[in-house]
């Protein structure tokens, strides 16, 4: 990072700022807000989609780190900080938690230092990186996480911007075969399967793909299944995020699916 930090685009929204707006984040700009209401406004759930999701992250890295015994963890995508990150779920559970966060995002460079608040215990760090470029992922990830050893790759909301499924694919498969046996893959993704509701997300992502970057995609249930290949889904599977291990509670479906799987 430079001294001055990376410069910041605030006359177009950004994804990073928009989602931080519509869980209630003050990380946002004016044009953020402009631009998250008009897509509130054709996608009305999108706020329960964005909070849903948030959720998920955090009941996946509990389930992880409590009853799987998982103390690594790679975080792609990371968004902007806010309450409840990934280390400090992980590293209230296990202070020795290994947490490595990535993204290429010039608006989350500037809150690395945030996410790099570590338990004295564990190491927490953050890798300027992009998911388009799986093997450098990898390669810098293995500077702070032991990948003999079980990794859980958290992929929240990220491949929904690899537009290519072919691509998307493929990154998620290089960085799934660098890691061992026992590791797991954390993953959501929005669909536009209009049962769950995502038949608003086509034009709500067309409108985001002309006024706001990066550009972004949704995917039906079997090109979001496919992610999965070669790995084994736990119960409850591929489901809405806001289902996923939700207890005796039963949320409002959310077009945003979301499962755990891991590797054989």
């Amino acid at each position: 990072m430079s001294e001055g930090g990376p410069a910041v685009t605030t006359t177009v929204a950004h994804a990073a700022r928009v989602w931080n707006y519509w869980i209630g984040g003050r990380d946002n700009y004016a044009v953020d807000q402009r631009v998250g209401e008009q897509v509130a406004g054709m996608l009305p759930v999108i706020r329960d989609v964005a909070r849903a999701d948030r959720e998920f992250l955090g009941r996946a890295v509990r389930f992880l780190a409590g009853d799987r015994g998982v103390r690594q963890f790679l975080d792609i995508g990371t968004g902007l900080p806010t309450a409840e990150n990934t280390h400090e779920i992980a590293q209230g559970i296990a202070p020795e938690s290994r947490i490595v966060y990535v993204d290429n995002d010039p608006i989350v460079l500037m809150y690395a230092r945030t996410l790099l608040t570590s338990a004295p215990e564990g190491v927490t760090d953050y890798v300027d990186a992009d998911v388009h470029d799986p093997d450098t992922v990898v390669r810098l990830a293995a500077g702070t996480l032991d990948l003999t050893r079980p990794v859980a790759v958290m992929m929240l909301g990220i491949l929904n911007f690899v537009l290519d499924d072919g691509t998307a694919r493929e990154a998620v498969r290089r960085i799934m075969a660098a890691v061992p046996s026992g590791s797991y893959l954390v993953l959501t993704h929005p669909t536009c399967d209009s049962e769950l509701g995502g038949a608003g997300n086509e034009a709500a992502m067309r409108f985001w793909n002309e006024h706001a970057t990066p550009p972004v995609t949704a995917r039906d249930r079997a090109r979001i299944a496919a992610y999965f290949d070669g790995l084994r889904l736990l119960e409850p599977g591929l489901v809405p995020c806001s289902r996923w291990r939700c207890g005796s509670d039963r949320p409002a479906v959310v077009p945003q699916l979301g499962g755990v799987a891991v590797k054989p």
